[in-house]
């Protein structure tokens, strides 16, 4: 990737990690429904696919006087659908879209690697663990890859939770069946509606979906070890960060989960938003302290957590985006949204947890659907990856911003 365009001199990220490292694992959250029949886009028909160029062009941005400009340094085409997610995966950008694709791109030149995944439903999250890639989906099910270089199929199906040794285990117990919102009967294991969000979190992957519940999931077996009835609400987005789990609902609640031992995970603690507004996204800081949670109405809510009694308490609200925040993802002390508004916003982190508009950055032509900052520096900044429902992934480089004052 050729960053020419740049205000400053800068370099091009080393990305000498594995294939999938696990140090680079990270997730995407979903908006809010309140139905999983959704209308996909039309399914993949059997003409070849074309890889798409890389397109450069100029960024209209509005940066704060005497700060360097945001600058757009690639678009990526060839989603057939909303881009829904996306992963960074050590060389690897991994996209996903409600077209049922999972797009895989090479870094740094950004061109298409292969691509996977197609007929299994429309995509809503994915996380990457090791060699292994957990894909969420409409139909309520997760699907497993393993990523190989030694075959020709480099990224290969090879389970689907629940596994069928989990639910022969337990499919003739009566005792292990839920009644569904449809008064109809299913295991615990089962989610019962399309999986909005996953996060991974020491050996563990958790999976949160419209029909309210969290699910935990051991990742060395594939087993389904707790279903935990979370939220009076679809569940839209999930992180984990230093032993605790944050589920963001449209019941505008984001809770936060943990556990002692080898015991079930217990709710720790509630932070509320409005009764009104559906919290799409969750976000929390490096060192656990910050909790942010974008909402329908485009506010940013901020909370800071108490470590000693491990409470929370709200510590700012910001209008953020003229219509709702669908994600958000952190770099630092910097906090970047994206809106339905089709615009990102750039925050810095101030004291007390404030948020300080540094920037706001305009180009896709859709609503910004998922966000994911690269932690490799590059020269004075860093760069962001977008994914909307114009159908395209763009890449940014933002600058980080000193205080001169």
């Amino acid at each position: 990737m050729v960053l020419t365009t740049m205000a400053a001199p800068m370099q091009e990220p080393v990305l000498s990690t594995p294939l999938l490292s696990s140090s680079a694992t990270r997730s995407s959250g979903s908006i809010s429904s309140t139905t999983s029949s959704e209308a996909d886009d039309s399914p993949l028909s059997s003409q070849r696919f074309v890889v798409q160029d890389v397109t450069k062009y100029e960024l209209p941005c509005k940066p704060l006087p005497g700060f360097q400009s945001y600058k757009s340094l690639a678009m990526l085409s060839g989603h057939i659908g909303s881009v829904s997610c996306l992963a960074l995966c050590g060389e690897f950008i991994l996209t996903a879209s409600q077209g049922k694709d999972i797009i895989v791109w090479q870094q740094p030149d950004l061109r298409q690697f292969t691509k996977f995944g197609q007929g299994d439903g429309s995509v809503k999250a994915l996380v990457t663990v090791s060699n292994k890639v957990f894909t969420a989906h409409q139909d309520s099910r997760i699907r497993v890859w393993k990523v190989s270089r030694s075959s020709e199929n480099v990224f290969k199906l090879v389970d689907t939770l629940p596994t069928t040794k989990d639910y022969l285990g337990k499919f003739m117990k009566q005792s292990n069946y839920v009644h569904t919102r449809r008064h109809h009967k299913r295991l615990w294991i089962e989610h019962a509606d399309s999986i909005s969000c996953l996060a991974v979190y020491n050996g563990l992957i958790y999976s949160g979906s419209w029909d309210k519940t969290l699910k935990v999931w051991r990742i060395s077996d594939l087993k389904c070890m707790e279903s935990i009835k979370a939220h009076d609400d679809a569940i839209n987005s999930l992180v984990a960060c230093k032993g605790i789990v944050y589920s963001a609902s449209a019941d505008g609640k984001i809770k936060a989960w943990g556990k002692q031992g080898k015991t079930s995970h217990s709710l720790l603690g509630i932070m509320e938003g409005h009764n009104d507004i559906s919290l799409n996204s969750v976000v929390v800081s490096e060192d656990g302290k910050w909790v942010y949670g974008g909402g329908s109405d485009g506010s940013v809510m901020g909370w800071e957590r108490n470590g000693d009694c491990v409470s929370w308490k709200m510590v700012s609200e910001t209008k953020a985006h003229h219509m709702a925040v669908l994600c958000m993802c952190m770099m630092g002390e910097f906090l970047c949204s994206g809106s339905a508004d089709k615009t990102i916003g750039i925050w810095k982190r101030e004291a007390y947890g404030k948020l300080c508009k540094v920037g706001v950055i305009n180009g896709h032509e859709g609503p910004v659907k998922c966000l994911q900052a690269s932690p490799c520096n590059v020269g004075t900044g860093f760069l962001l990856y977008s994914g909307g429902l114009d159908k395209s992934i763009r890449v940014w480089w933002v600058p980080k911003v000193e205080d001169n004052s």
